[in-house]
């Protein structure tokens, strides 16, 4: 495309459907890490455009350590993408939290233990040691609190993500423990996206959209596939308002610590960089490297 697509959106394929968007094509896009999960599709939204990626792919086929997020993250990154929406479907950890609310959380605890695609930098030939010690983008979390705020979700600001392997759900054991380790939220997907975004210097925010208890909460019902669907089914209705605010006023062009997250971040000294690695890397680097 000769456009860049500066905002993007990751999640089900039922945030397409936004009344105003027209000229919504699909893009098959190769990338050095595979195929994304889904072609991207690209359209106009108030003269914005915005592209939008199923992650579990066509009809919900991968399961989370399936998801190829470098592809992913590296096609969105070849778009020209700048700021991206991740819709998190995710249990709740805390009472105050309950099932049809939102949360933007802005700190992440990483409790993946199998085997994901989990950065850019972990080949030989190119190394990067990227802080993501605010692994969310404020500006854009804040940009997503005005918007869901207008729509009228109930929307909590802040709070820590708990990613987990899945694709099964916690036990009852582990819920209590990640309560105590003081942990808000509790999902699959989050994590590495945020952290490959990071890398990729894409600003990234979470809608943490709370279908479940968890299993800590045993007054509920052990969280089931049932009662995530029919929870996910009204959240969405919320989450497509508030892209549509969002589209309205952010400011696209802004520069926020995200897309400076390189600067300082390459250990590798430029004569040993190998030309291999400039060229498997090429959109994620080329700014910081003047390719």
């Amino acid at each position: 495309m000769s456009e860049a697509v500066k905002l993007a959106v990751i999640g089900g394929s039922g945030l397409y459907n936004l009344p105003d968007i027209t000229d919504m094509q699909a893009h098959e896009i190769d990338t050095p890490f595979g195929k994304p999960s889904n072609p991207i599709m690209i359209g106009t939204l108030k003269s914005t455009k915005i592209a939008f990626l199923a992650r579990h792919g066509a009809g919900h086929v991968l399961s989370p350590a399936l998801v190829p997020q470098r592809a992913n993250m590296y096609a969105l990154k070849s778009l020209g993408v700048r700021f991206i929406i991740s819709a998190n479907a995710c249990g709740s950890l805390r009472e105050a939290i309950a099932p049809g609310h939102i949360a933007l959380p802005d700190q992440i605890i990483d409790y993946n233990i199998g085997t994901r695609e989990r950065s850019f930098f972990n080949e030989e030939g190119l190394i990067a040691h990227v802080s993501v010690a605010d692994p969310f983008d404020e500006y854009l979390r804040q940009q997503l609190y005005q918007a869901l705020t207008a729509v009228d979700a109930t929307v909590h600001d802040g709070g820590t993500f708990l990613i987990e392997d899945g694709p099964r759900f916690a036990t009852r054991a582990e819920s209590h423990l990640f309560r105590a380790w003081g942990c808000d939220l509790i999902g699959m997907t989050a994590a590495p996206e945020a952290f490959l975004a990071r890398e990729a210097e894409m600003a990234y925010a979470s809608i943490a959209h709370v279908t479940d208890y968890d299993s800590w909460h045993e007054e509920e019902e052990p969280v089931s596939v049932e009662m995530v669907l029919k929870t996910v089914s009204a959240n969405v209705e919320y989450i497509k308002q508030a892209i549509v605010k969002v589209v309205e006023n952010i400011d696209l062009d802004m520069q926020t610590p995200s897309h400076t997250a390189l600067t300082s971040a390459i250990t590798t000294q430029a004569s040993a960089i190998t030309e291999e690695a400039k060229e498997k890397l090429y959109h994620v680097v080329k700014r910081v490297l003047n390719l």
